[in-house]
């Protein structure tokens, strides 16, 4: 199990180069991520999604707070071992369109990790293949089909699942999925979706899903955990289908109402549509409610004293949290 506790990170001052003062993208983060589970983060572009994940898979480096995995605090080994540990996770770009060398066939790019593993673990070229092998047969790829061609031969589907395909060459015990359909055709999501969750199912690897769209990651994480962020902090948290059905926190609220309703199809729920303002690039106030400005249930309390994340497994930051039931739900079927 990893568990984060206190996670801050701040960018430094950029005001010799674009004149912005230090940006502060995550404050005070804490969530667990249990073996073999399932947990999702979603929220607006500049949340601090993606920020998280980075710092999960060794690219960003924490300004404060503690990663523990199992009983060792890993922000707190020399960085050789830290590696060690990190190696256990793996991200899934993005875009997959990026995410892979075009001037090198798929054997290439599946060989590199290997060929490294294989020196430290004393294992001969016959081995690297037959891990190739397996790799792609779990991403739903005939190895043949594939071995000798190029990135932009293939298809966006295709290419997504070679990228899930190199992760899991190192065999990793968490896979970081940071809108891993956003850049594949409609059409194409739901089958990476279906392999992420029977990754997990199949083989104990653990997911942290970051997303924009709630239905992802209610498929990806049906019986885990969702964590609502905004502006860095974690604002409302607790079991997926229970916070998609019981919203408590006015963002969440507005980040549900905003799902588009299949007329026909669904029924919009009974407190459907839940404003949400522009986001104004202005100083935060850090004693106040991050999302005061921008809620329409705004009160005096508000403007004066930050809430804290707290409640009984389904938790929120508000000072007046109300359920309100935004999600449709699938219309009855004639008799």
């Amino acid at each position: 199990m990893i568990n984060v506790t206190n996670l801050v990170k701040v960018f430094p001052s950029r005001k010799g180069l674009l004149g912005r003062d230090a940006v502060v993208a995550l404050r005070g983060v804490s969530f667990a991520i249990p073996d073999g589970g399932a947990i999702s983060f979603i929220g607006e572009s500049g949340s601090g999604k993606t920020t998280i994940g980075r710092i999960l898979a060794g690219l960003e480096t924490p300004s404060a707070g503690e990663i523990w995995w199992d009983d060792v605090n890993i922000t707190a080994l020399p960085q050789r071992q830290r590696l060690r540990f990190l190696r256990k996770v793996q991200l899934i770009q993005q875009d997959p369109y990026q995410a892979l060398n075009p001037a090198r066939t798929i054997e290439q790019a599946l060989k590199d990790p290997l060929t490294v593993i294989a020196r430290e673990q004393h294992k001969g070229p016959q081995w690297v293949q037959q891990r190739i092998n397996e790799v792609l047969q779990m991403v739903g790829i005939e190895p043949v089909s594939v071995l000798d061609k190029y990135p932009h031969m293939l298809s966006g589907g295709q290419r997504q699942r070679i990228v899930i395909a190199r992760a899991l060459t190192v065999e990793p015990k968490v896979l970081v999925a940071d809108e891993a359909v956003s850049m594949i055709d409609v059409s194409l999501r739901l089958g990476v979706l279906k392999l992420l969750r029977d990754l997990r199912d199949q083989f104990g690897i653990s997911l942290f899903f970051i997303t924009h769209d709630v239905a992802a990651a209610r498929y990806v994480g049906q019986d885990g955990q969702l964590f609502v962020i905004y502006k860095g902090m974690i604002i409302e948290s607790g079991q997926t289908d229970e916070v998609i059905t019981h919203p408590y926190h006015p963002y969440t609220q507005a980040l549900l109402s905003a799902v588009p309703v299949l007329k026909g199809l669904e029924i919009p729920g009974p407190d459907r549509y839940i404003p949400l303002r522009a986001d104004e690039d202005g100083e935060i106030q850090e004693t106040v409610c991050l999302y005061e400005p921008r809620c329409p249930f705004a009160q005096d309390q508000c403007r004066q004293t930050r809430p804290l994340l707290q409640g009984d497994g389904h938790d929120h930051a508000c000072h007046f949290p109300t359920v309100r039931r935004v999600v449709a739900t699938a219309r009855p079927e004639k008799p």
